[in-house]
């Protein structure tokens, strides 16, 4: 199929790009960067943005740095730059082992880091990881810049806090200490296919304890968060399979899994408790 008509625009700088979506904001203007989730949904005419707003000639948001204790991330950073590690520590593998998870080599040769998260989709591996680690979103508008936490940025499935008029333009990551430890799991039902549920438990190492858990859910639930319950099992303890099978089965309590005609709320709670408790062991290797 092909896409309705639209109005094309390849703005050269972030603030054109914005002043643009500000003034076709009515006219459901999209902001259009990978394209591997927006082009798709317009060539079945889901979508059909009045505007496409093409940001990949804006060299500014292709960049990514440290500033401070945040790696920061531009919004036209495509996912195959985290093929290596982008900065030097835990972050820097976290962010690695997290990609190979992602799709297919193309897609993240194309997909963008913000615009996973800005999709909001609930199997986003990005999202998972922005919203267990507590990052930072910087969306800008015509009107002004503003920071919007991750717990507060997802909503629910493809929604997310960002007004009509807002790009988003970088998300910032706290950098993990050198102490940090990490596990990431995930299922799908084949290499590449949109992850069914996925667990990415990260913390400090405190002369063989665990303090500052950090227990993330994806895909499971209509959005990515943060599992309270599952984190204070681990803070405190010394890692043992008795400590994570603990925290696995918190976690599968307190999530509300989503289900459809081929997966069963049970299922993806079963998800849950076994991928929290390899995410761990995986942290503890």
């Amino acid at each position: 199929m092909k896409p309705a008509s639209f109005t094309y625009h390849a703005p050269a700088s972030v603030d054109e790009a914005v002043a643009l979506l500000g003034q076709y904001a009515d006219a459901d203007g999209r902001i259009l960067a990978g394209g591997q989730s927006l082009v798709p949904t317009m060539a079945f005419r889901l979508a059909r943005p009045g505007h496409l707003i093409d940001i990949n000639g804006i060299d500014a948001i292709r960049n990514i740095s440290v500033d401070g204790d945040a790696l920061v991330i531009g919004a036209g950073v495509r996912h195959a730059a985290f093929h290596h590690p982008v900065c030097d520590g835990p972050l820097g593998a976290l962010l690695s082992r997290v990609v190979q998870d992602i799709a297919h080599f193309p897609i993240r040769m194309r997909g963008t880091f913000c615009g996973s998260l800005a999709h909001a989709d609930p199997a986003s591996e990005w999202c998972a990881v922005a919203a267990t680690l507590d990052a930072t979103l910087v969306a800008k508008s015509a009107d002004g810049e503003r920071r919007i936490a991750a717990a507060d940025f997802f909503e629910t499935v493809m929604t997310t806090a960002l007004a009509e008029n807002e790009m988003l333009v970088e998300a910032r990551l706290p950098i993990l200490p050198a102490n940090a430890k990490f596990g990431f799991n995930e299922f799908s039902r084949r290499a590449g296919d949109f992850a069914m549920t996925m667990a990415l438990a990260v913390w400090e190492d405190d002369n063989g304890g665990i303090t500052n858990a950090r227990i993330g859910i994806g895909g499971a639930e209509d959005r990515p968060r943060r599992i309270a319950e599952a984190e204070a099992i681990l803070n405190g303890n010394a890692p043992s399979d008795e400590i994570f099978r603990a925290a696995a089965d918190a976690a599968a309590d307190v999530v509300d899994p989503m289900e459809d005609h081929a997966t069963p709320a049970s299922y993806r709670r079963d998800l849950v408790r076994a991928l929290t408790r390899r995410a761990c062991e995986q942290a503890n290797t």
